[in-house]
């Protein structure tokens, strides 16, 4: 039987191709600088907010212990404090589920691993902590050396010319990347928000091509796990057509099956059957958490 043609993708100068360690090659759409530059605004805001709270009750606890020990006590708390929220901010967001601080989601943005991998938690703490060399500890050093009255116009100029090299990097690399991206591996792309599970299924998918897909054995839904599913899920949610063709030709070739040329089809029916399946194990306590997960 011939093969199929895949369907033509237009060109588009953000577009990349991510291969996932299955081979399979998923189509990605890059952050703009413009959407970068806007999360991270507004996660700076929210950032804002809390170190302001944070001080006026830390102010209002040292008015009220009094004694110079205290309040010596309460600068540390502060300045500790003030750097976990810094560097930990976006890497507690970053390392969960959604890959992505309030901004970036806000943005419709979010962080993945450049080799098509999961993106672990060593490469969320490099491209973050290393925001800490880029932006912060030069705005902070000028700021406390304008309080103590040490810095000039000099030194203004070279820590405001530092923090803006750094901030306009993305825009001189054609895959838009941080220097914190560049040395952790990975790429902040676009993130569709979609509705998905039932509803999507019963939007996107004719009735009589989910009729024709037999239905699926255990051992074709122990084949793949959690990390899994969540791939499918992005790649329902984007809907790119080359993507459909491709995961679904991976996904039957694994499990033996013939083309039926409904790839959209297929992919939601065993999108609902393995989700459904993982989360029975689940209430028997048995996380599934990959396809090397046995």
């Amino acid at each position: 039987m011939a093969r199929r043609k895949r369907p033509p993708r237009p060109p588009r100068t953000l577009v990349r191709q991510l291969v996932t360690p299955e081979g399979v090659p998923l189509t990605i759409r890059l952050g703009s600088g413009g959407a970068r530059a806007g999360a991270f605004v507004i996660d700076t805001l929210i950032m804002l907010v809390l170190l302001i709270g944070v001080s006026l009750l830390i102010f209002w606890a040292a008015i009220g212990g009094g004694a110079h020990g205290a309040t010596s006590a309460y600068q540390i708390i502060w300045l500790l404090g003030y750097f976990c929220l810094r560097n930990f901010y976006f890497v507690g967001f970053e390392a969960g589920r959604r890959a992505a601080t309030p901004g970036k989601r806000m943005m419709k943005l979010r962080v993945v691993s450049r080799d098509g991998a999961r993106l672990t938690g060593a490469a969320v703490l490099a491209r973050n902590l290393l925001r800490e060399i880029e932006v912060f500890l030069p705005l902070t050093f000028l700021a406390f050396a304008n309080a103590e009255g040490m810095a000039d116009k000099w030194t203004a100029v070279l820590g405001f010319g530092w923090a803006a090299i750094f901030l306009l990097f993305p825009l001189f690399n054609r895959d838009r990347m941080r220097a914190g991206d560049l040395i952790a591996g990975t790429w902040v792309v676009e993130r569709e928000v979609r509705k998905l599970g039932e509803d999507l299924l019963i939007e996107t998918a004719h009735a009589s091509e989910r009729a024709r897909i037999a239905p699926f054995s255990a051992a074709d839904l122990d084949a793949y796990g959690a990390f899994e599913l969540q791939r499918l899920e992005e790649v329902l949610r984007r809907g790119d057509r080359d993507d459909l063709y491709q995961v679904a030709s991976a996904i039957r070739r694994k499990l033996g099956r013939a083309d039926d040329r409904a790839d959209l089809a297929f992919l939601e029916a065993y999108y609902g059957a393995l989700r459904g399946h993982l989360e029975r194990k689940l209430l028997l306590g048995k996380r599934k958490v990959d396809k090397f997960d046995r």
